[in-house]
């Protein structure tokens, strides 16, 4: 496990020197969320953080970022699975199309989440019940996400074999090592990213906060990376157990009875 956990580490450094352009998007989406932070007085103070945490401008480049995030579910997924970068930034058919459709649904449950309208209030529901229906749904969905991993995965490699309920059916038995392979691969950086936020607004002095914005957007491209490894390291072993081939359709589609049986 911790093998599997070290080649995402190394593989999100890889790319940052075999694919850079690709993977400097992120960094670069997250630098200019800080320009319009730094606009807004967010590094100030506390209470400057606090009033340009949900100024419409930052919201944008938000949700900018949070596209730019989701970029790696296909070069960085394909790079660790293939090993060839060349290959990894490929737009390959029917690859691209397979994760072009994971994308769009990515990119709509973001928007919603960040400017959609409260849940409990789309469900016609009043008081502690409206004020948990979003909590709960977002926790539901987070569990649903990860017995779609290998969907995920499969469909950025050009397997379409493994769609949503085969995707269930490949990552069941493997939720906790799932879970333990997401919080190895993203804590840590997540973690770094809210410290240094945390210090560029709190702790350091302003002439500091430059210099410390521009860490903080590499240890994002980093996190992108991570994030999308981890769910192929999650995703590769669940198979490797199931007998089933994330790269190939043919043997994708049998599982062997076996497992039938089972």
């Amino acid at each position: 496990m911790w093998q599997d956990i070290r080649s995402v580490y190394q593989t999100a450094w890889r790319s940052a020197w075999s694919l850079p352009l690709l993977f400097l998007i992120s960094p670069v989406v997250e630098i200019a969320q800080h320009v319009v932070e730094l606009r807004a007085g967010m590094y100030d103070s506390l209470a400057g953080a606090k009033a340009a945490a949900d100024a419409p401008l930052r919201m944008i480049f938000g949700f900018a970022k949070v596209i730019a995030l989701t970029l790696p579910g296909y070069w960085l997924v394909r790079l660790m699975a293939f090993g060839d970068p060349e290959r990894a930034a490929r737009l390959e058919r029917p690859a691209i199309f397979l994760w072009l459709v994971l994308f769009a649904l990515g990119v709509a449950v973001q928007g919603y989440t960040l400017f959609g309208a409260p849940v409990g209030q789309v469900l016609g529901l009043s008081g502690q019940a409206a004020t948990l229906a979003g909590p709960v749904l977002s926790g539901l969905w987070a569990i649903v996400s990860i017995y779609l991993t290998a969907w995920a995965v499969a469909w950025p490699l050009g397997n379409r074999a493994i769609g949503p309920i085969r995707s269930i059916g490949v990552m069941a038995g493997s939720f906790w090592r799932t879970l333990g392979y997401m919080v190895a691969c993203i804590l840590p950086l997540m973690t770094l990213h809210y410290g240094l936020s945390y210090a560029a607004i709190a702790l350091t002095p302003s002439w500091l906060d430059w210099p410390m914005l521009i860490f903080d957007a590499l240890v994002v491209g980093l996190l992108a990376c991570t994030m999308a490894g981890s769910g192929y390291i999650a995703a590769r072993s669940a198979a490797a157990r199931r007998k089933v081939s994330l790269t190939d359709k043919a043997n994708s589609d049998c599982e062997c009875a076996s497992e039938r049986k089972n």
